[in-house]
């Protein structure tokens, strides 16, 4: 005998999808999208360098979830790193600033930790930053 599931698959990029539209609509934001998933938001465009995956930069930055809840933040000093290690989400979306400005990127959960759990992040979470580029090396 065969069992099998009439269960249908979850479509998470459906899901992040209409959070993050609830969320631009919630908040009136004027957020583009990327093509990818990723919507951003530019306060400032700045007018220094552009990032690329191999540039090390310097971000302020705060995390949030779409019902608010504050999982991450930087000093205002911010925090330096290779952009190559950290979610692909930031990789796509920082070098969209250039030095010196500040926006919001609104990661789904496909370019941010996808089905795993972090720190006081549940899995399969739409990811929220509000992000200042400070350098770019």
């Amino acid at each position: 005998m065969l069992l099998t599931s009439c269960k249908k698959p979850i479509d998470y990029d459906q899901i992040d999808e209409d959070l993050i539209q609830q969320y631009i609509t919630d908040n009136s934001l004027d957020a583009q999208p990327t093509g990818s998933g990723l919507y951003y938001v530019i306060d400032n465009p700045g007018n220094g360098s552009t990032a690329d995956i191999n540039s090390t930069v310097t971000v302020a930055y705060v995390g949030k979830l779409t019902d608010g809840t504050i999982f991450d933040q930087s000093s205002s000093m911010g925090t330096t790193f290779p952009l190559i290690n950290v979610i692909q989400g930031w990789q796509e979306g920082i070098p969209l600033f250039r030095e010196g400005g500040s926006g919001i990127l609104l990661i789904p959960s496909s370019l941010g930790y996808g089905s795993q759990a972090v720190g006081g992040i549940p899995a399969n979470s739409v990811l929220i930053f509000e992000i200042s580029l400070i350098h770019v090396f």
